[in-house]
């Protein structure tokens, strides 16, 4: 996003200068994580947002960096929960160190984003980015709850994906109506906006696990169907499958009795249902949703901006 693009560099400079610790390990692991991440896409919500409000001024930096902090924490923990080898076609860091460092080192990071928080001295912004911390722990839990079970409701998946991905993103853009000062209904606007493009968003996400497109994301293959994880492409086709593919996803999502050739099944299985096509629909649908939540703001440079971000979530798909 060329529009933040200076902001962005000097988020870039914050994150780098707060990592630091007397602990060596704590910049090398952090910075592992950090630099095999992806576009700022949070932090950048943040800067956009304040441009699209009018503020001027540096409050932006600080609490963008906080945002990216409280996402990689969330990262590392993810990692180690979910027993990931990569990310990003990169080693994950409790592979290259181990599960303890990755735990702790994502508490520094949390605490990091909650330092910058105190400094930046608002009590709302304080209110936002605590709320949003507490229910991605929130969504965690409740992936782990649904975790293996084919047979749980949409709405409790959506439930999980709207806590766990969406809240940081709308956190992110209702802080920069927050420093602009520009009250609680332009605050809710950027909330619904960023809350609605994180669903889309992760929605892509979970298709795009059953897609050959992850390889040119630099992501694998698969890596939700072999954890188990019950996402929407799964969800529909378990609805819409015979008995004969029920079982098969009970054994190899609710069992994790998986055998070779199964994942090649998987997506077979999600093509014949139109799963994987269906569920880019609903994701389109989110980012509609989202789109139309920038309605009450003037047109010009940073709802533009903020549109081709809706845009880019969805396009990843093809």
């Amino acid at each position: 996003m060329q529009l933040v693009g200076d902001d962005l560099i000097k988020v870039n400079h914050t994150i780098l200068d707060r990592m630091h610790s007397r602990a060596p390990l704590i910049p090398q692991l952090a910075g592992h994580i950090i630099a095999s991440g992806g576009k700022r896409l949070r932090p950048m919500l943040t800067l956009a947002a304040t441009r699209l409000c009018g503020y001027v001024g540096e409050r932006q930096i600080g609490l963008a960096a906080a945002v990216e902090f409280i996402h990689t924490a969330s990262l590392l923990h993810d990692d180690v929960v979910d027993a990931s080898d990569l990310r990003r076609g990169d080693a994950t860091a409790n592979v290259l160190w181990g599960n303890q460092p990755s735990v702790l080192v994502g508490d520094f990071l949390f605490s990091r984003a909650f330092q910058i928080m105190v400094q930046d001295g608002s009590l709302e912004v304080l209110r936002v980015l605590a709320n949003a911390s507490a229910v991605i722990s929130e969504g965690e839990v409740m992936q782990l709850e649904t975790l293996n079970n084919v047979e749980i409701p949409e709405e409790k998946y959506l439930e999980v994906v709207t806590a766990k991905t969406a809240a940081l993103f709308a956190a992110a853009c209702r802080i920069g109506a927050v420093i602009a000062g520009r009250g609680t209904v332009v605050e809710d606007a950027l909330e619904n906006f960023g809350r609605n493009l994180g669903i889309a968003f992760q929605l892509v996400d979970d298709t795009l696990d059953y897609s050959a497109q992850q390889i040119t994301l630099g992501k694998t293959v698969g890596d939700d169907f072999r954890e188990g994880k019950v996402t929407l492409p799964v969800l529909l086709a378990y609805r819409r499958g015979d008995e004969a593919e029920r079982t098969f996803w009970r054994r190899c999502i609710a069992d994790g009795a998986q055998r070779d050739g199964d994942l090649d099944a998987a997506i077979e299985i999600l093509q014949r249902h139109d799963a994987l096509h269906d569920s880019i629909d609903r994701a389109r649908h989110y980012g509609a949703m989202a789109r139309d939540g920038l309605g009450i703001f003037p047109d010009g440079e940073a709802k533009r901006a903020l549109i081709d971000v809706v845009d880019f979530c969805i396009e990843r798909a093809y």
